[in-house]
């Protein structure tokens, strides 16, 4: 697989639900130009750890729009799929959930566990200009954590050098 961090981000084009679970659009990476996004993957719908990790997200949505920061979730799911998701049992969220159904934005960014079809949990940082700025991916069993991924934000749009640790309002290199 090839580098993504320092690279331009793999363009994508996905049909999406909106957090609300009442309508249905499409999402490109270019309608983040301008503007950080943090772009996750989970594996599907209706499972047990990814609702904890969506409904984490949502409820810290202020914090990253106070960053200049958009949120969008991704599964290999249909948007029909998340809209039953978010009028069950997740409920509304404040981002919306886009579906990868031909599993190309999965395989594009390397999570796409092929013989399952399903993502891993990948979670990048796209900056403004669409330049991949970090990338992370683990197991399906460990959930993320939402205050890794603000530190993690915080320090990049410093735009220095952030030691171990480093959070916001602390000294840079």
């Amino acid at each position: 697989m090839e580098r993504l961090v320092g690279n331009k981000a793999p363009d994508f084009r996905m049909n999406t639900c909106d957090g609300d679970g009442c309508n249905f659009g499409q999402v490109t990476l270019d309608d983040y130009k301008g503007k950080w996004l943090v772009m996750f993957f989970y594996p599907l719908d209706f499972t047990f750890v990814c609702p904890t990790e969506i409904t984490g997200y949502s409820k810290r949505i202020h914090d990253f729009k106070e960053l200049n920061t958009e949120v969008l979730s991704v599964s290999t799911d249909s948007e029909h799929s998340h809209k039953a998701w978010i009028n069950s049992s997740l409920g509304k969220i404040n981002f919306p959930m886009a579906a990868d159904m031909t599993k190309a934005v999965s395989r594009d960014y390397g999570v796409l566990i092929e013989e399952e079809g399903v993502a891993l949990r990948g979670l990048f940082i796209i900056d403004p200009e669409g330049i991949m700025r970090y990338s992370v991916v683990h197991d399906l069993n460990v959930g993320r954590s939402v205050d890794e991924t603000l530190r993690v934000l915080r320090a990049l749009q410093t735009g220095g050098l952030c030691p171990v640790d480093w959070d916001e309002g602390e000294n840079l290199l």
